[in-house]
């Protein structure tokens, strides 16, 4: 079976497609993205700007057009909190609908966590034993924990690099004053998390997934790429500090060119740091391992779970391309 997923996130509109089937590893064939930055068209008023809405569309047309080409049975469409946020989401999300055929359905922050959660399990499987999780994305960082894979914690906080970067961030490269004020700040938002963390105990693996993970640990010596997904990698609070030393004074244009780091992200990675940075210290945790896997796989294999019709939960949840009908 070739699925495919479409993720409208803070940044881009990213569509991975796999061949797979349940009970199998799926297997990426294909993987496209628009940088769109939805969270910046964001108007004074909480709006998506007209001209964010007309680039949303075209760049779900563009996918769903992908898509067929590439043979795809079912592409599951969801957004995340630069739409769920805005207030005229449902206004967008029609017009979206009227326009391509695509329903996208609009993920919750704590379903962010409790599938990022789910891919994060099935990657290393039930000997990982007690799993904690964070995945730091535009709009929000997510966290989740438990034995299972269905986590007995997913919480989901405004503290994304983009947002970050947005509300604290007045310079680029950001002043001292910024940095350190932005630092005491997260550590202020995050005092309730790490209580709540606390409640279930000592992890017995903890996982960090998302592209701002990714490249933070490309940045202090993680493996490339292009040496596989199965090369272990890890992110350390000494290493991270050392890091954060030195790009928090290069402005964005500079960290663009830092192999890792895409143009697209690079105004938000001294942020992105800075939330890990907080998120490590909160939690007391010196390092992080880094898995491939994240949101998209975890609504791949939900999907897959739902395969044998038993159960429409998968369904309800995700909006289907192959369900609209060309309108």
């Amino acid at each position: 079976m070739r699925l495919g997923v479409l993720d409208v996130g803070s940044n881009t509109v990213h569509l991975l497609v796999v061949d797979a089937h349940r009970g199998a590893h799926p297997t990426p064939m294909h993987s496209e993205k628009s940088v769109l930055r939805l969270a910046e068209q964001i108007t004074p008023g909480g709006e998506l700007s007209k001209a964010g809405a007309d680039d949303l569309v075209t760049a779900v047309e563009s996918a769903k057009e992908a898509a067929a080409r590439l043979g795809c049975e079912e592409v599951m469409a969801f957004a995340t909190s630069a739409v769920r946020e805005a207030k005229n989401s449902a206004k967008v999300l029609a017009r979206v609908a009227d326009r391509t055929g695509v329903e996208l359905q609009v993920l919750s922050g704590t379903d962010e966590a409790r599938l990022t959660f789910l891919a994060v399990r099935r990657w290393y499987g039930w000997s990982a034993g007690q799993l904690l999780v964070l995945d730091i994305g535009g709009g929000s960082l997510e966290v989740a924990m438990g034995r299972d894979e269905e986590p007995v914690l997913a919480e989901s906080l405004p503290l994304g690099a983009g947002r970050t970067t947005r509300t604290r961030f007045k310079h680029d490269p950001p002043t001292r004053s910024e940095l350190v004020a932005t630092s005491a700040w997260l550590d202020d938002q995050l005092t309730d998390l790490a209580r709540k963390v606390t409640k279930w105990g000592e992890p017995d693996r903890v996982v960090a997934t998302s592209k701002t993970f990714r490249s933070l640990a490309r940045l202090t010596g993680a493996a490339p790429s292009a040496a596989g997904p199965r090369v272990r990698r890890t992110l350390t609070d000494t290493a991270l500090r050392q890091l954060l030393a030195f790009i928090s004074r290069m402005p964005s244009a500079d960290l663009a060119q830092l192999e890792g780091v895409s143009a697209s992200r690079s105004h938000q990675l001294v942020a992105g740091a800075l939330v890990a940075q907080a998120a490590m210290r909160a939690l007391g945790l010196p390092e992080l391992e880094i898995c491939p896997w994240a949101l998209r796989e975890g609504v791949i294999l939900r999907r897959l779970d739902h395969s044998n019709g038993a159960d429409e939960t998968g369904a309800a949840l995700l909006g289907r391309f192959g369900a609209q009908e060309d309108r």
